[in-house]
């Protein structure tokens, strides 16, 4: 059969997936029983599934967990996960733990403004198009007003309309730069209609519209964590070597981009995993953060550690776009049932546990860094998955298990120790 195909969409579920078997499958039976598999045999659940994307054949799973005794604000929280990398969830756990025998965490958000632009081309005069606009901007702004009615309501709507020039960085190009409030609503749909109304009322003869669109670099909708204590209380041995080592660690991330990739990767493993866990937009938050990391011209860490006054201070301050409404948050049962295990926050609220994820997560790897060295904890975590891939009953996990206890693990050496055992040697 080809391997190219003309109106798939039309097809059903069935006719999807043996067009795929026959195409792809090495065997069409396998691969049918591990799509099916995956399936949830609930219908009216697999619907709604299905209903929320395109093309759909099975489900992907990821592991979801919960990390426990988060203390934060005073105020504790069990914080669901969903994850497929080894030791996230233990990490975090670990850090939780740790924290919440220390006072726990504090955190704050310093502001929930979002951004979209009307993005368009003007060739005349400047000057009139900056009598123009003043002149239509609350125009504008009524323009929205069946849209924004609600969203006022619930203290949201638009903040502001600033014409901005960038035709320094590419010829006619000047943009409107809408600023938001949406309140526990992470707000995507409302922004781009707000801006399509725009668009329409400024659009005239001379003026290109060439698109109307939210942005996901969000500088402004920031949150603020940190977590803190006396160094004597850092660690059980050498309490001021490890709390210098660990803030020369975040120093390195700070000044080396190698570096601060991976370092950032590491927040991001704590903070999207909840964020997935909940229903919110894991991609554009990435995206937003690591273009944060990177405002000031070089790419940075997004932590910061010190030591002052003879105590020990670890924070993070990071852009998070999210929402408590809206979207898949209440449409996606396990969603919804991770913002029950959170205890139904606000946005401002769940930016703050997010926020903490990340800094928890981050504490975590530095620390394991600084002292053991990181694969120590993860490499007896991710045994599990070598065992699994290589395919070991119970009994034959057992054994490894033991046997690699305070040993270097490897997928070679599993594999190898895995040999023996079967082999009788």
């Amino acid at each position: 059969m080809s391997k190219t195909v003309k109106g798939f969409s039309k097809f059903s579920k069935e006719e999807k997936i043996n067009w795929l078997a026959s195409n792809f499958f090495r065997s069409e039976k396998e691969g049918k029983k591990v799509l099916s598999q995956y399936l949830n045999q609930d219908e009216e659940l697999q619907q709604l599934h299905d209903e929320f994307i395109e093309n759909t054949v099975s489900n992907f799973y990821v592991p979801y967990a919960i990390a426990p005794n988060f203390l934060i604000n005073g105020k504790a929280y069990t914080i669901p996960m969903a994850i497929e990398e080894s030791s996230v969830v233990a990490a975090a756990s670990l850090s939780a733990k740790f924290w919440s025998e220390r006072g726990g965490f504090s955190a704050r958000v310093i502001s929930m403004t979002k951004v979209g632009q009307v993005h368009f081309m003007y060739s005349g005069d400047k000057e009139d198009l900056i009598r123009y606009f003043e002149e239509v901007k609350p125009e504008l702004i009524r323009g929205t007003d069946d849209i924004t009615e609600n969203m006022r309501k619930r203290g949201g709507g638009i903040v502001d309309v600033v014409l901005r020039n960038k035709t320094e960085k590419l010829d006619n190009y000047y943009q409107l730069h809408v600023t938001f409030e949406t309140g526990d609503s992470m707000g995507a749909n409302f922004i781009n209609s707000c801006l399509e109304s725009i668009a329409r009322t400024f659009e005239r003869d001379d003026i290109e519209i060439v698109m109307s669109i939210l942005s996901n670099y969000v500088p402004e909708c920031r949150v603020y964590a940190e977590v803190s204590c006396p160094i004597e209380n850092f660690a059980s041995e050498r309490p001021e070597f490890f709390a210098q080592k660990f803030v020369q660690a975040v120093a390195i991330a700070d000044a080396e981009p190698y570096r601060a990739v991976t370092h950032n990767k590491g927040i991001m493993n704590g903070i999207d995993a909840v964020i997935l866990a909940t229903g919110n937009d894991f991609r554009a938050v990435a995206a937003g953060a690591h273009a944060y990391a990177s405002c000031n011209g070089t790419y940075k860490s997004l932590t910061q550690a010190r030591v002052e006054d003879g105590k020990f201070v670890f924070s993070i301050e990071i852009p998070l776009s999210l929402g408590t409404v809206g979207g898949l948050t209440k449409l996606h049962p396990l969603a919804r049932l991770s913002l029950e295990i959170l205890q139904n926050p606000t946005a401002e609220e769940l930016m703050q546990i997010v926020a903490v994820a990340g800094l928890a997560q981050n504490f975590a790897a530095i620390r394991a860094l600084t002292t053991t060295g990181i694969q120590q904890g993860h490499m007896k975590m991710h045994l599990k998955n070598i065992l699994n891939q290589l395919e070991a009953n119970l009994h034959e996990k057992e054994l490894i298990t033991k046997s690699f206890q305070g040993k270097t693990v490897s997928h070679s050496a599993v594999a190898e120790a895995l040999h023996k055992i079967r082999t009788g040697h």
